[in-house]
């Protein structure tokens, strides 16, 4: 993993726990890997791995069971897309709003080139799947 100087690594690493979640590589009630095992596969300190399962507990997306591991919450995939979804609103919304007005994008253009984008990566995958 390529860590990135604007974010916190134990944020980053939050992130790929979470999409590992989302893509369901690992489902509700199963066991994550443990602090150690984490740390060494990612290349950072234990405390890090600590800091970003700590940080995933207070979330809900995780549990402890003492003595045994940490485990991935029943609601996890809803928990990591309310916070993600906040995230998005709070700090990337305003950014992208700034500069479509800077740049004097409308509307309906955006609105075009999403359901483009929509149809070209989504309704595909569902065709191949089905």
């Amino acid at each position: 993993m390529e860590f990135r100087e604007q974010q916190a690594i134990y944020l980053q690493i939050a992130d790929h726990v979470c999409e590992n979640i989302l893509l369901q590589k690992w489902l509700p009630n199963d066991r994550l890997p443990s602090v150690r095992e984490l740390a060494v596969d990612l290349q950072v300190n234990p405390n890090t791995v600590m800091r970003t399962y700590d940080f995933l507990q207070s979330q809900g997306v995780i549990f402890n069971k003492r003595g045994i591991g940490y485990f991935v919450s029943e609601d996890a995939q809803d928990k990591i897309l309310a916070y993600r979804k906040e995230q998005f609103l709070r700090n990337d919304l305003p950014v992208f709003f700034r500069n479509i007005y800077l740049l004097g994008i409308g509307m309906e253009e955006i609105g075009e080139r999403y359901a483009a984008f929509q149809k070209e990566n989504f309704e595909r995958k569902r065709l191949s799947k089905g």
